[in-house]
């Protein structure tokens, strides 16, 4: 584009198709994968890695010191997310494979793989077909820094780092107390997990290098190395205590993987605010149009300024206003299209609230184009929204407007004035709260990504609520 012809009309379809199909991720995806693998001719290597379709399979690495539970967590994880688990025993025993076999020659000798060997082999394994299309897991590895760089230089770059951490002591209690059965091969604990039958108690053996003098030393070895370790996987890390209960390790580490990381993509919010009468839906908007300079739309005001400006729509709203009946959808539609698609609501982005009331107006939103992309369910009880609403008053004489309960008239004079509007009536708010919410099940489940708040707290720590899930990326489900 010619800048010099400034501003640009850009229509509300094209950041729109941008945002639903990732093309800023898609093209910023094959950008590092060329830079990395520097084909000889980019355009079928390009048309190869598009096909794949596998930007978001996962691929994830799990680091924690002995004892952690980590390979425990890192197969939960690889089946529940139906992917390949890497480890060193998997890695050197690939039939085969040249790599492997030298691999697991040095092992047996040295119980260790040298770092470039070891590299090597992960980067042949995950040349297969099966771990380009199921993503892969790799536990315990890197061991050390200089390890991270060498996969970070063929290109191996993980999505979600996680470090299990416990203390020392507990990692201790934890590796002593293992007992293997010779003839089963399972793992038993001491404390944790000793077997009920006599005859496997008699046999249970204990592992080699487990004794607390050993773990103190491999605990010594991690110590040093993950500090050396972190800082090479920035904004993707995530630190986990595993002094707890393993299920609950694993669904925090299964929302972590599941969660997208912040994008750098341009980022127009068009939001949308839906709630009770009392809710704080205005408030919210108005401190989101201050913060952000969103537009906002509230669609009561679109109309009665219609009607203000005696335009054509607002003679057709006139007669609705006059007679309290509802405006028809698909007049409240031509007004709210109208400044939708004026160029500040396209460019700045919008915060939209009094409109959609039901699902035929969700889905007359949706086909008329405009689609939020974030949408907020302020949810407050009957009790709280009553308490809000039937004690709000208004001074006749100054325009003043008070709450008897949390901003009282200063003086008898004002507060023997004072006058309600009929709509607070307590009869008024409970019909409108039970015409919302005999309409909000079917909104929510319209808007499958929308993210339900408890409003009835502070306002401004509802905001706070509404602005991080506006910055970060919406979570996925977990099923």
């Amino acid at each position: 584009m010619d800048a010099t012809s400034a501003p640009h009309l850009i229509p509300p379809e094209m950041p729109q198709y941008g945002e639903a199909n990732h093309i800023f991720e898609m093209m910023q995806n094959l950008l590092e994968q060329l830079l990395i693998y520097q084909p000889q001719d980019p355009i079928p290597f390009m048309i190869e890695h598009l096909s794949r379709d596998n930007d978001n399979v996962p691929k994830i690495v799990i680091l924690g010191p002995p004892a952690s539970g980590k390979t425990t967590i890192a197969m939960w994880l690889c089946k529940h997310l139906n992917s390949n688990l890497l480890t060193m025993e998997n890695l050197i025993e690939k039939e085969f494979s040249h790599l492997a076999s030298e691999a697991k020659n040095h092992y047996q000798k040295f119980k260790k793989v040298p770092s470039t060997l070891l590299v090597r082999l992960i980067h042949e394994r995950l040349k297969d077909e099966d771990y380009i299309k199921r993503g892969w897991i790799l536990d315990g590895i890197p061991e050390t820094r200089e390890q991270a760089l060498m996969i970070q230089t063929l290109g191996i770059m993980p999505r979600h780092v996680i470090v299990l951490s416990a203390p020392d002591t507990v990692l201790i209690e934890r590796n002593v107390g293992k007992r293997i059965d010779p003839r089963t091969g399972e793992i038993y604990h001491t404390t944790f997990d000793w077997p009920p039958e006599p005859e496997i108690q008699d046999r249970l053996a204990m592992p080699e290098g487990i004794s607390e003098m050993e773990t103190a030393q491999k605990l010594l070895e991690y110590h040093r190395n993950i500090v050396r370790i972190l800082p090479c996987y920035p904004k993707i890390l995530k630190v986990i205590s595993s002094d707890q209960p393993c299920v609950d390790v694993f669904y925090q580490a299964l929302t972590y993987v599941q969660t997208n990381h912040r994008s750098n993509a341009p980022f127009t919010p068009r939001v949308l605010l839906c709630g009770p009468v009392g809710s704080g839906k205005s408030l919210q908007a108005a401190l989101l149009a201050q913060k952000y300079g969103l537009v906002n739309v509230c669609c009561g005001q679109l109309l009665k300024g219609a009607v203000a400006d005696r335009s054509n729509l607002g003679e057709l709203i006139r007669p609705f206003f006059e007679k309290d009946m509802a405006v028809p959808d698909s007049i409240i539609m031509k007004v709210l299209t109208h400044r939708l698609k004026e160029q500040d609501c396209v460019q700045k982005g919008w915060v939209l609230h009094g409109f959609p009331r039901d699902l035929d107006q969700a889905h007359l939103l949706d086909s008329l184009g405009h689609k939020p992309n974030r949408v907020f369910f302020l949810n407050v009880p009957l009790d709280s929204v009553i308490e809000r609403l039937t004690l709000r008053r208004t001074d006749p004489v100054t325009g003043e407007r008070y709450h008897l309960m949390c901003k009282p008239p200063p003086t008898m004079e004002i507060q023997a004035r004072l006058l309600q509007n009929p709509k607070d009536a307590e009869e008024q708010v409970k019909l409108k709260m039970d015409l919302f919410y005999r309409n909000s099940a079917e909104l929510e489940e319209f808007y499958v990504d929308a993210i339900t708040i408890n409003a009835d707290q502070d306002p401004y720590t509802v905001f706070e609520y509404i602005e991080s899930g506006i910055i970060n990326p919406l979570p996925k489900k977990i099923f």
